[in-house]
């Protein structure tokens, strides 16, 4: 964690001041969580609902043509260029 100094309106301040007391926390903590939210940041990521969300979602392309075929062409010139260099 970094270190850092903010100058804040009055209003402001007040307001940070009265929620920090309201929810039990700091006026740091409060303005981390909005920086977090405004400007994104570290975030705890949960990878299986990520791939959850994400699986399947290029099933439906119909411009990528035959995915097998191509990933054979691409294996077989591969080899083709192995066989002839070696």
């Amino acid at each position: 964690m970094k270190r850092t100094q903010l100058y804040l309106d009055e209003d402001i301040a007040k307001v940070l001041s009265t929620v920090s007391r309201q929810q039990g926390t700091t006026v740091s903590e409060l303005v981390r969580t909005c920086v977090r939210e405004k400007f994104g940041g570290k975030e705890a990521i949960d990878r299986g609902a990520l791939a959850r969300q994400l699986g399947g979602v290029w099933k439906d392309r119909g411009d990528l043509g035959e995915t097998r075929a191509y990933v054979r062409r691409l294996r077989t010139d591969t080899r083709r260029r192995r066989s002839k260099n070696g």
